[in-house]
């Protein structure tokens, strides 16, 4: 799953970005925009000392939301014309699943020092350099495919974009909270998990319909734009100064300083449990798009298009979830909201391979995505809740390098035992293991109603 793939894995499949083939980078940036004011980093309005009253009114939140709208849309490009490249060129679900694998790798990778980088430099002008990047090695791809398919590109292509899109998504989780009013954090959130949502509705539909017509590569320029336009974007959007109670760079940093996200997330209960459980989620499902696309490609017979319009309708469950999940998680409590979740989505994962046809494949895939969503939101505020502001850059990338870290495995084995079992079998297996989690977090402090009030083990 390309650098795209990590953005809707982080907040569509898997737990993403972003961001996402390209997240396999980016995007995805979004599912996890958590909302605090980072290092005591005074929250931007349009005008020095100006808060505006309505997100609709914020200047800097409007054009940070438009064009990364607009970017996500071009990560859904790359997630479906990715894979469809691969199978294309060598008809091979083994081969998607090690291009997946190696890009999530290199995220892991570069997720171990995303979060000093977002904590330390100016954040604006890193978020206009990772896509400035991405835009000239993903445009790479559509001119040298028309000379001739270079699959080896791909594995060169693809982890620089999904290490850049790491770098990316922790550095956005960082400068939108100092963009709105405190009390704005939550609509902040919801909007831009809701928009992002919608328009990765609309593009997985653009981009069958571009790559049926004029091949897989088209959709890719495509994503290359989309950084283009991002990266001009980025230039008016301003976000206030950082305030000198920051964290500054200090030369003895080191290591102390990339693992103290991941102390903070092993000194509370019930972050330490979420981190571990979807650890194996990950493993699980990162390589659940390329199984989708295969089985409709292969086993089913489907033309591109069809691959489109599945992701499309299973990003509705998206946009159904963001629109929910608060008052989901009031109702209901944080733990059945995200344990019920996770059992639905083990389901639902459990009868994909055995789908006869494509109408049935993307309902399935609308409530796994429906759920995923659920329990990405609740985790997210969970997080939110409980992190100190100084560390969000640090814990945001503990958190998504250390469950992320067995995806790529899993991804690699999903897709090999695919190849050699048939898709209906790892399906099913994939599934029983999702619910089986589910059930062991019974067992964790996930199962209160509200684990933000649990005491932290170890204070930061």
């Amino acid at each position: 799953m390309p650098a795209g793939s990590w953005a809707l894995a982080r907040y569509i499949l898997v737990p993403p970005p972003p961001g996402g083939w390209r997240n396999i980078g980016r995007s995805a940036p979004v599912a996890e925009a958590e909302g605090r004011p980072v290092g005591g980093e005074p929250l931007a309005g349009d005008a020095a000392g100006e808060q505006p009253r309505t997100l609709w009114k914020n200047r800097n939140f409007s054009v940070l939301l438009s064009v990364q709208t607009l970017s996500v849309m071009g990560d859904s490009f790359s997630i479906l014309a990715m894979p469809l490249l691969v199978f294309h060129a060598t008809g091979s679900v083994v081969q998607m699943g090690l291009l997946t694998g190696s890009a999530g790798a290199a995220s892991i990778l570069s997720g171990i020092f995303a979060g000093v980088l977002a904590d330390r430099v100016d954040r604006r002008a890193l978020l206009i350099a990772c896509d400035v990047v991405r835009a000239l090695v993903y445009g790479l791809v559509p001119l040298v495919w028309i000379f001739s398919p270079q699959v080896w590109l791909l594995y060169v292509v693809v982890p620089i974009g999904a290490a850049l899109g790491m770098v990316f998504q922790v550095t956005y989780v960082a400068v939108v909270p100092g963009l709105v009013a405190d009390g704005q954090i939550m609509k902040a959130n919801s909007r831009l998990y809701g928009t992002h949502s919608m328009a990765s509705v609309a593009g997985p539909v653009l981009a069958g319909l571009l790559s049926a017509a004029y091949g897989p590569s088209t959709a890719i320029a495509a994503d290359a734009a989309s950084f283009a336009v991002s990266a001009v974007g980025l230039c008016f959007v301003r976000p206030r100064p950082r305030s000198a109670t920051a964290d500054a760079p200090t030369a003895r940093a080191g290591w102390k300083d990339v693992l103290v996200g991941a102390r903070f997330l092993w000194g509370h209960p019930a972050l330490r449990a979420l981190t571990i459980l979807l650890s194996f989620l990950t493993f699980l499902t990162l390589g659940l798009t390329d199984l989708i696309i295969f089985h409709l490609k292969h086993d089913l017979g489907q033309p591109d298009s069809a691959a489109g319009y599945v992701l499309a309708s299973a990003a509705v469950g998206s946009v159904v979830a963001a629109a929910f999940a608060g008052l989901a998680r009031r109702s209901l409590g944080f733990g059945a909201c995200w344990i019920g979740s996770y059992a639905l989505c083990g389901a639902a994962i459990s009868f994909i391979g055995l789908s006869a046809n494509v109408a049935t494949v993307a309902v399935l895939a609308t409530v796994f995505l429906f759920c995923r969503g659920i329990a990405g939101i609740c985790s997210m505020s969970l997080r939110q809740e409980v992190s100190p502001d100084r560390l969000l850059g640090r814990v945001t990338a503990a958190f998504w390098t250390i469950h992320a870290a067995l995806g790529p495995i899993g991804a690699a084995l999903l897709t090999w035992g695919a190849a050699r079992y048939g898709v209906a079998v790892v399906c099913m297996t994939a599934g029983i293991s999702c619910l089986t989690i589910a059930l062991c977090a019974t067992l964790t402090p996930i199962r209160h109603p509200r684990p933000e009030l649990l005491p932290a083990e170890v204070g930061k």
